[in-house]
């Protein structure tokens, strides 16, 4: 399973961005993905949960950015995205997607959120 995520970008505060991560592989599915999801890293290469979403809808999100951020899917296309709105500076940094797949996990390449002030 291959993940490309896209939609990173600088934006000042207050501003938006969209992600998005797609799903690809000849092994891929329509109901082979189970949990999706959105990953900040830290300092210490740590990778902390921002958003997930079960393959039937139900979100999860850290308290950081509950009501500014909104993750959905679109099951047909093997595709998550991160609507982030109200950004602000805490929230810079390379943002993985994530999927799992008969209880393996896949990594996406990172993409970059710059927030300035």
């Amino acid at each position: 399973v291959q993940l490309q995520a896209s939609g990173g970008g600088s934006v000042q505060t207050g501003g938006s961005l969209r992600l998005s991560c797609v799903a690809s592989g000849s092994i891929v599915s329509a109901d082979s993905i189970s949990d999706m999801g959105w990953y900040r890293q830290v300092p210490g290469n740590q990778r902390d949960l921002v958003a997930s979403i079960s393959r039937g809808g139900t979100a999860a999100y850290a308290n950081s950015v509950k009501g500014r951020f909104t993750i959905s899917r679109d099951n047909a296309k093997n595709t998550v995205y991160l609507q982030m709105n109200s950004l602000n500076p805490e929230d810079t940094g390379p943002y993985y997607c994530d999927a799992q797949r008969f209880g393996v996990r896949y990594w996406g390449q990172g993409t970059l959120v710059t927030v300035s002030s």
